[in-house]
């Protein structure tokens, strides 16, 4: 298995596994993503992908919708994506990305939330030489097609590791490329589930149980926070 996989099943973010979660944090993306390329998905590469990945996530279409019609709303405050990076205590390293119509509310969220547990918080780009920004699709196996002759076939599209979960496969590939990525799965007929963005760390950072307790208390307090869509960190897992 792949550095990035084994980071990525180990980190799997409790976000995801509450609906209510998952329906926000795919209504903000839609709502960038509309912002940005417009609301048709046929010409906005990012909103078909996220449309395709909220019927995975069995997202009601009268959310996906409401998101699209809020976005295209002239009256509608924008949300902003804001990186916020930091240590929390025992050193680990902390990345939290947020999709915020209230910056001001934001940082002074996460900034209490780094102090309350006897972290600091950082300036922005502090911590970026510690992790690998990388695109991640999860896409259907297709029969008749190896994972090596996929591999080969994508090497020249930026992507570095390819793995099998369950009947899914993961793709993973350098940040920029991802529109090369998405061009070429569209354009041969995979089924895209998802693509998201991750920050795997370089190295890995050991803890003791009890260090743990308190870093999992840290990272509840972003997860909990609807403003936050992502946490990344470079604490090694529990065994």
């Amino acid at each position: 298995m792949g550095r990035a996989y084994e980071y990525r099943k180990a980190t799997k973010m409790k976000r995801w596994g509450n609906m209510a979660r998952v329906f926000t944090k795919l209504g903000k993306q839609i709502t960038i993503a509309v912002k940005d390329g417009g609301p048709d998905p046929d010409t906005n590469p990012r909103l078909r992908v996220l449309v395709q990945q909220s019927k995975k996530e069995n997202m009601p279409k009268e959310n996906v919708e409401r998101a699209v019609k809020k976005a295209s709303s002239k009256d509608e405050t924008d949300y902003k994506e804001m990186i916020y990076e930091g240590y929390g205590p025992y050193g680990i390293a902390i990345v939290v990305e947020t999709a915020t119509d209230n910056t001001t509310r934001t940082v002074a969220n996460v900034r209490s939330y780094f102090n309350k547990m006897n972290g600091s918080l950082g300036t922005s780009g502090s911590l970026e030489f510690l992790f690998e920004h990388k695109c991640v699709f999860k896409i259907t196996a297709k029969e008749g097609i190896s994972l090596e002759d996929l591999e080969l076939e994508l090497i020249d599209f930026g992507v570095d590791e390819i793995e099998q979960e369950e009947d899914d496969i993961l793709i993973y590939g350098e940040f920029k490329s991802y529109s090369e990525i998405q061009k070429y799965l569209e354009e041969n007929g995979f089924d895209i589930h998802s693509a998201e963005f991750e920050r795997i760390p370089h190295e890995l950072k050991e803890v003791t149980k009890e260090q743990r307790v308190l870093l999992d208390k840290l990272l509840d307090k972003f997860e909990d926070d609807e403003d936050v869509q992502n946490v990344f960190h470079n604490m090694k897992a529990a065994e």
